[in-house]
């Protein structure tokens, strides 16, 4: 199950997604569901159409099934999702 202790180690695609803040301000605020995911990239779903966001500029709040919402900074998601799972993740990011 998914909790913000292990969002980094967890598959991203299918959770919905809002972008809270970012170098670019049309980025900000948009909502969808990511639906794939590269080592520098989430594709959103928004309204229809596909959006591809930048994980190292922007600050995301996903959506959890059970556990409510967590934020993340994208910078700590950069890298490929395969290889997420090996990371050492510091306590101080939770």
């Amino acid at each position: 199950m998914i909790t913000p202790r292990n969002i980094f180690r967890h598959e991203l695609i299918g959770l919905k997604v809002l972008i809270i803040g970012s170098s670019n301000p049309s980025l900000i605020g948009l909502r969808g569901e990511v639906i794939y995911e590269t080592k520098n990239m989430l594709w959103v779903s928004v309204k229809g159409d596909v959006k591809k966001i930048p994980k190292n500029v922007c600050t995301f709040e996903f959506k959890l099934p059970r556990n409510g919402r967590v934020v993340v900074e994208g910078e700590h998601l950069v890298g490929r999702p395969e290889r997420r799972l090996k990371k050492r993740v510091r306590r101080s990011l939770w």
